[in-house]
């Protein structure tokens, strides 16, 4: 194992350099190249303060030197070892300790380094909360729908997964900025942002003007959540899918009574019969865990709002409470379309090991059905989870370009659009490497993962 770690250590330095030589080189052949006047094309100056601006950018990114000169200028910044310059950027030495240095962003005239310091704790948050709902979601929906192959739930799960995974990521954020961020239907979250202005002075904490009040609120979400779980889980399925039901067509009600015209025969009409359906087909294809699970989820919100009905609105958000307000939108967008592929990836991977020689041989030594389908069939099915999972290291930083514009939040994906576009060496081809770095990461990892997976994978 450990020459194979060393062997593939040691070809990520040639990858990277190959990687970012490539990006460096679309760069510099494209119209205008990388120069100081592709910098400051369109800016109304006077031709003495653009010669001076011209001068000032080749004099700090040697921009006027040929291009190879150029890539291996930045090479050798971003080698903890190499040569050194002087201030006015002559040759004066080499050094094996001189540091590494991400370089100055045209743009933004700051460091690369601070810049990616700020952005990825943006993109780590909301991919932080996205992948455990993505991997628990796709998990729990793909094993069940291989184990009742040909069943109500496979058929239904399967088209509502091929449904979302055909709905295109910013039509969804579209739509949900629209219905449920928009002053003409549900004004419930914001339209854009992490944060309101107001929220950066407020507590962390939400905080209520009457204890009572807190008390209630914190009562009512526990109590709704405690009474609907054990209705889940005790009442008999027939008489839980008919509560589930009459709960969704009050809710449909009430979303109709809150819009801003208080909505309409047919609007009240079509939301009460679509939750109330959705609701009723949930709590009858799902399995007991999940639907106690989505009961208490039910009740803690249903709580949670005729606790704000009674108490009134007097308390403050608090900065904690302000943030998880902005995420909501956001995360579902990252969230839907990748449940959607993996529970189907993990589905087709768990119905060529359930008819397998050794799923059979497991059962026919008298091996539970559940320990059959976690402990031998699950992990095999592991494998292509595997390969898929290798990009979210990569992901976690890389952002969601897409979801990021939307939502105007300002993580790496955004900034990564924003450094192409304002041809932004310094800045592009640090984000190459650094994503590229994590890809070759996330590939090593997924190659040692397979092991522990497969006892028949071997690295020796």
């Amino acid at each position: 194992m450990t020459p194979y770690l060393v062997r593939r250590i040691l070809l990520m330095f040639p990858t990277l350099v190959g990687i970012t030589l490539v990006v460096f080189v679309v760069m510099a052949s494209s119209p205008g190249g990388i120069s100081a006047q592709a910098l400051i094309e369109g800016q109304n100056l006077e031709p003495q303060a653009k010669k001076a601006l011209e001068d000032y950018y080749n004099r700090l990114y040697g921009l006027d030197q040929p291009a190879p000169l150029q890539y291996l200028r930045w090479l050798n910044n971003i080698s903890p070892a190499g040569f050194t310059f002087d201030e006015h950027h002559r040759l004066s030495g080499f050094s094996l300790f001189k540091g590494s240095d991400l370089g100055t962003s045209f743009r933004f005239g700051r460091p690369v380094r601070e810049l990616v310091a700020e952005r990825v704790p943006i993109t780590l948050l909301l991919n932080l909360l996205s992948l455990p709902l993505i991997y628990a979601a796709a998990i729990a929906i793909g094993v069940r729908a291989a184990r009742e192959r040909g069943g109500t739930f496979d058929v239904a799960s399967g088209g509502i997964m091929l449904a979302l995974w055909s709905v295109p990521t910013m039509l969804a954020g579209i739509l949900l900025i629209g219905f449920f961020a928009s002053e003409q239907y549900w004004h419930w979250f914001p339209t854009a942002g992490l944060n309101r202005r107001e929220a950066l002075d407020m507590p962390f904490l939400p905080h209520w003007h009457h204890p009572r009040a807190g008390f209630a609120l914190l009562s009512g979400m526990l109590g709704g959540a405690v009474l609907l779980g054990a209705a889940a889980r005790w009442l008999p399925r027939r008489t839980g899918t008919a509560v589930m039901g009459t709960l969704g067509a009050g809710l449909g009600f009430a979303m109709a009574d809150a819009l801003p015209d208080g909505g309409g025969a047919l609007v009240n009409a079509v939301l009460m019969l679509g939750l109330g359906s959705a609701l009723y087909t949930f709590a009858g294809l799902a399995g007991r865990g999940t639907r106690t699970f989505g009961f208490a989820l039910l009740g803690l919100l249903l709580g949670a709002w005729l606790s704000r009905l009674w108490g009134g609105d007097e308390w403050t958000r608090g900065f904690l409470a302000d943030r998880l307000w902005h995420l909501v939108l956001p995360v579902v967008c990252l969230s839907y379309g990748g449940f959607a592929f993996l529970s189907k990836l993990v589905r087709t991977s768990m119905l060529e090991n359930l008819l397998s020689d050794f799923a059979r041989t497991a059962r026919a030594k008298g091996v539970r059905e559940p320990d059959v389908l976690w402990r031998h069939v699950f992990r095999n099915g592991l494998l292509p989870l595997i390969t898929v999972s290798a990009g979210i290291l990569p992901a976690l930083l890389g952002g969601s370009v897409i979801v990021e514009t939307i939502f105007s939040i300002d993580g790496m994906g955004k900034l990564a659009v924003e450094a192409v576009k304002g041809r932004d060496r310094e800045l592009v081809l640090s984000l190459t490497l650094i994503s590229g770095l994590l890809t070759l990461v996330g590939y090593l990892v997924a190659d040692l993962c397979y092991a522990v997976a497969d006892p028949r994978v071997s690295y020796e």
